[in-house]
């Protein structure tokens, strides 16, 4: 790796865009967090010698980087001096389990950890039961690295995130093509494991030029993230878009909808990503009649629909959403709905992106004509290519003439505006949070007493649905709703959690031995539910 100003014919990465904002966009706010703000200029300097000192520690092209933690500047500098030198950055969904990190720390492969103080008993755990190398922990710049090993009696490598960046200052950069990885990032997967999907940087180049395209985004915006940006909807059409726009990017590290408001109000707020739980909480806060909301423009929305009692609390403030479809595979944007169509074309994920294609098939791939059901196909430079070291899921996923079978059932209008109706995969969607029912199912398996079980959605007025188990004990066994909890939040995040169960005698199976869910969902069996709920409902999000 040589020492080499900027140059497209070298570095066509992501991780040039605030190096090039630099002059273009001086003294522009570019991240604003807890009320301090970062031009665009000092942004750039913070990536450059993060990228020196990743390098300066053997961090090469192609290594991974994980990111533990929740919106935080750091984390858009960790990601862009990761794309800057090669490096493929990970970012890790602070609410897992800590078996679920390993797992996905031990799948990618990655020996660097950056990750928030306040998560610093799960990295360090972590990091006893990964190959990690290096781990530089956020907002701990006073602690040194002798001082961590002989506290701690870790043999891994330890920095305060401050204390890392002066590490080098020499100037890096590498030959990254738009054909090389970007981002990984860990879907939960249909088998029960979670699987990496592979972004690269055109992928996520083009994702962005879809938002640009379809949401208008303009340099004087200025977006508020309120969802976690390690999920790829808030990073991918909120953040990345404002930043390469050279618009300005306000972070909150967790959702308060109070203060979600007075960030509205005290700078002029103009674009929020979210979803429709999110905007339910905000219009339902006692502080959304008294704020100035005036200056919002663009209200993306994704997971689900937005119900009607939201869309007309906005609308009576003069406010309009534009929905979209879309899956991590797809970067994730496939489709928007405009917000001139949200009444019109109400519960439709709209039309594809402007640089993106989507059909609806049947099973021998033949195109559907209008209201008839088929999956939902997905093409264009947005569309993953791989599955982190799954090649036969990869194959699975393509048809023969490489279109991305996304698992969804959905259908299109005489207009081509696209409907979902059903998902093949089984997944449900929790707040915006994709939960896989196979992956919460093997967990519920391995508590002994638990002859077989299936998890469903069930609906939920707050998060539109939430996952509950119907379980078939061994005989003479019994299971208690506290013992069931504590085993299920030790392997799984808790927004996966069941948050109810019933015991039942059998499952509704087919002549083949396969569980009939169509028959849950439309009706439960008989049987006496037990809530399994923390004092609270749900974990906060």
């Amino acid at each position: 790796m040589t020492s080499r100003d900027s140059d497209p014919t070298t570095n066509q990465g992501i991780g040039v865009w605030i190096e090039r904002r630099r002059i273009k966009s001086a003294g522009v706010p570019a991240l604003i967090y807890q009320n301090a703000s970062v031009n665009y200029d000092d942004l750039a300097d913070r990536v450059q010698r993060l990228a020196a000192s990743f390098t300066a520690y053997g961090v090469r092209s192609s290594d991974r980087i994980a990111y533990l933690g929740n919106n935080h500047p750091a984390f858009v500098e960790t990601l862009f001096a990761s794309a800057l030198i090669g490096a493929i950055f990970v970012p890790l969904n602070t609410r897992l389990a800590r078996q679920e990190l390993v797992y996905q720390i031990d799948d990618s492969g990655a020996h660097v950890l950056v990750n928030a103080q306040s998560l610093e008993s799960a990295a360090e755990d972590v990091a006893t039961r990964t190959p990690l190398e290096l781990r530089i922990v956020v907002d701990d710049a006073g602690t040194t690295d002798a001082e961590f090993r002989r506290a701690t009696g870790t043999q891994t490598p330890f920095f305060g995130y401050e204390q890392f960046l002066q590490t080098s200052g020499e100037r890096v950069e590498a030959t990254v093509s738009t054909d090389d990885p970007a981002l990984l990032i860990y879907t939960s997967g249909t088998t029960g494991r979670p699987k990496g999907a592979v972004l690269s940087h055109g992928n996520v180049l083009w994702n962005c030029l879809n938002v640009l395209v379809d949401y208008d985004i303009t340099s004087s915006d200025k977006s508020l993230m309120i969802s976690p940006l390690f999920h790829v909807a808030s990073l991918d059409m909120g953040c990345l878009p404002t930043l390469l726009k050279g618009g300005t990017v306000i972070m909150e590290e967790t959702f308060d909808p109070g203060r979600a408001l007075a960030l509205i109000e005290s700078y002029g707020v103009t674009m929020i990503s979210g979803v429709p739980t999110t905007y339910q909480m905000l219009c339902e806060h006692p502080d959304w009649a008294t704020t100035d909301v005036s200056s919002l423009r663009n209200l993306t929305c994704g997971g689900s629909p937005v119900p009607t009692r939201v869309l007309e609390a906005y609308e009576q403030r003069g406010l309009s959403f534009s929905g979209g479809y879309g899956l991590t595979e797809t970067s994730p944007g496939l489709t928007s709905l405009q917000p001139r169509y949200s009444r019109e074309k109400a519960g439709s994920g709209g039309l594809p992106h402007f640089f993106s294609s989507m059909r609806v098939v049947d099973e021998v791939a033949t195109d559907q004509p209008p209201y008839n059901p088929g999956e939902i196909l997905a093409k264009g430079p947005n569309v993953i290519r791989e599955y982190w070291h799954r090649p036969e899921e990869t194959a699975a996923s393509f048809t023969t003439d490489g279109w991305f079978r996304t698992g969804d059932v959905g259908y299109l209008d005489d207009d081509g505006f696209l409907y979902i109706s059903d998902r093949i995969k089984d997944m449900i969607i929790s707040g915006g949070e994709n939960i896989y029912s196979a992956e919460v199912e093997e967990a519920v398996m391995q508590l002994a007493d638990v002859k077989s079980v299936a998890v469903i959605g069930v609906s939920d007025q707050t998060w539109g649905e939430v996952p509950h188990a119907v379980i078939v004990l061994v005989e003479g066994a019994e299971l208690d709703p506290e013992r069931f909890r504590a085993h299920m939040v030790e392997r799984l995040a808790r927004y996966k959690v069941p948050k109810s169960y019933q015991i039942v005698d059998e499952l509704p199976r087919t002549s083949s031995g396969k569980i009939q869910k169509q028959s849950l969902r439309t009706a439960l069996p008989a049987g006496t539910i037990v809530s399994v709920r923390g004092s609270s409902g749900r974990e906060p999000t």
